[in-house]
């Protein structure tokens, strides 16, 4: 059984998830992206096909590292996809949310679909019954919330995020864990049901690293997949790499 490569550069973590056919076994995360930790990788598993999704300045020499140990694709707007994207700008759409989508079409056909990733940014990605990519929307993260508190502010701290904290907050760092995490569900919420009033009958996705602080938050019927990006770049990589 072949072993592939889905290597998913974000904002905040570089990671790669391993596959055995078409079965996510690990999921590593990087401490950087030298040569010597690639190689570590390619020693362990030996994998004969490989996809990069970058959002970051990676550096480039590990995509001619990768192609010399094995089948190598880097994701971008030129791939062969399994979706459409009718969008003003295809070029610009960033190769987390290509993978996302890819996920989405490869594992509800046939339906209409919204994938939510919560990462660095909340992206919100809508794709029609006919596998096309219409588009969706961006807005602050978690992390970014926080930190952009502190920065706008002379006293307020940075907060860390944290499952311990209650509707009405009794102190400023329950108060900022209140204000972020229970707004952005509202805000999830709020969005969800602005779809559902326009396309019935469809798929809801929330995936990405933030993705279990809002699960028990939400009040609609939602799909949790922390590794649901993984999926999508093995769908992409057997149509780029074959």
């Amino acid at each position: 059984m072949s072993t592939t490569f889905c290597f998913d550069f974000g904002n905040t973590r570089m990671k790669v998830g391993v596959f055995e056919g078409r079965e996510l076994k690990n999921v590593e995360v990087l401490p950087s992206d030298e040569d010597i930790v690639i190689m570590e990788l390619l020693e362990k598993y030996k994998p004969e096909k490989a996809i990069l999704s970058s959002v970051i300045n990676h550096r480039p020499e590990i995509e001619a590292l990768l192609a010399s140990h094995c089948q190598f694709h880097k994701l971008n707007h030129q791939s062969i996809l399994n979706f459409t994207t009718p969008v003003g700008r295809p070029d610009t759409i960033g190769a987390d949310r290509l993978a996302l989508v890819a996920a989405a079409v490869d594992n509800f056909p046939g339906r209409n679909k919204l994938v939510i990733g919560l990462g660095t940014c909340i992206t919100f990605n809508f794709i029609n019954r006919n596998n096309e990519f219409v588009g969706g929307s961006i807005s602050p993260g978690m992390e970014m919330r926080f930190k952009s508190l502190n920065h706008f502010t002379a006293k307020l701290p940075v907060v860390e995020k944290d499952w311990n904290f209650s509707l009405i907050g009794y102190d400023t760092r329950t108060n900022i864990l209140s204000g972020v995490i229970l707004g952005m569900a509202k805000e999830i919420d709020g969005v969800i049901d602005e779809y559902e009033n326009r396309y019935r009958n469809f798929n809801v996705v929330l995936t990405g690293g933030d993705a279990p602080y809002f699960v028990y938050h939400l009040k609609n019927k939602i799909f949790a997949d922390p590794n649901f990006i993984f999926k999508g770049l093995y769908a992409i990589s057997e149509k780029n790499n074959a």
